[in-house]
């Protein structure tokens, strides 16, 4: 059964980046360096309804890449992703 994500209003769906824990050259990365949170949209809404009534539409889009706060958003599982 496929579970479908579809995100309303000025929401954004964001899939987690993992950061790779070892170079192309093959050296070991400690677990500190990794700490930069970033992700890649995977959908997004199609804006807000300001007063006037005009869509105001989000400023991101599919595929773009983006820093996540720490603490801000939901946190979703599906399978083995990690979806914000």
């Amino acid at each position: 059964m496929a579970k479908r994500l579809i995100p309303l209003f000025n929401r954004v769906l964001v899939e987690k980046i993992v950061p790779p824990s070892k170079t192309n050259a093959g050296i070991l990365l400690p677990e500190k360096s990794n700490k930069l949170n970033s992700g890649k949209v995977i959908a997004t809404g199609p804006g807000i309804h300001n007063n006037d009534g005009k869509l105001i539409p989000v400023s991101v889009k599919e595929g773009d890449t983006v820093l996540l706060p720490e603490y801000g958003g939901s946190e979703v599982k599906l399978g083995d992703k990690e979806y914000v």
